[in-house]
């Protein structure tokens, strides 16, 4: 067996699992303790915990160093361990979405060959100062917490193609956003701002940037040129 779908079966606890699973889904269950129990599943690569009541996560996730996948959304975390930090194997998903999560720990800005970070509805009001660790980062989704601000190191992302911002408080952007050479679409909508950097100009590859619903804002003269050069600009 390397494969284990036990989502949606109404468990309230994980029960035992074969040792030689590399897979294991406990989406959509009633789950509200995380055993030790698995972090001896050493051969795991994904684990899907999303749609549960887990509101802790033992540091002991960091045994778990096949793990290339890890899906926590929707759960009751309001923090979480700088343990994950220690998964050098993450390198495809990690998902914290629709938790109750106030702070970003900076540990695990050492995921240097992590793709998606998805960290959407929860209550962040700061990212860490150096997000340069993120070095391989494709995808980063933000929406609907509480930033005000973005660190000058977002410009580090140089992977980066997808940043989504919507609905946070953002009232301007740092000019080091025009240094992410491979970004196709920002999304910007619902936010506080009052115009963009100019530094966004030199985004050559974006091909969408949503500015929908920040009602204070005002355009810049040249993002006309930018949108005939190419680029679909939603206002």
């Amino acid at each position: 067996m390397t494969a284990l779908d036990l989502s949606d079966q109404g468990l309230t606890t994980v029960p035992p699992v074969p040792p030689d699973v590399t897979r294991l889904d406990l989406y959509k269950n009633s789950i509200s303790v995380v055993p030790g129990s698995l972090w001896s599943l050493t051969g795991l690569r994904v684990l899907n915990l999303a749609a549960n009541r887990i509101s802790a996560l033992p540091p002991g996730i960091s045994a778990l160093t096949s793990l290339h996948t890890l899906d926590l959304a929707h759960n009751q975390f309001d923090s979480l361990p700088d343990e994950l930090g220690e998964l050098a194997g993450l390198t495809e998903y990690l998902y914290v979405s629709d938790n109750r999560l106030a702070k970003f720990p900076d540990a695990w800005c050492r995921l240097g060959k992590l793709r998606y970070l998805g960290c959407t509805d929860n209550r962040l009001t700061a990212l860490p100062a150096d997000l340069s660790g993120f070095a391989a980062l494709r995808e980063l989704r933000l929406y609907r917490n509480e930033l005000t601000a973005l660190p000058e190191s977002i410009g580090s992302l140089g992977a980066l193609r997808e940043l989504h911002l919507r609905g946070n408080r953002l009232t301007s952007l740092p000019s080091s956003i025009g240094a992410l050479s491979s970004l196709r679409q920002l999304d910007l909508r619902e936010n506080c701002l009052t115009t963009l950097p100019a530094s966004v100009a030199q985004l050559s590859k974006l091909d969408k940037l949503d500015l929908r619903w920040n009602k204070q804002f005002r355009e810049p003269a040249w993002l006309r040129d930018f949108e005939e050069a190419g680029c679909m600009v939603l206002r």
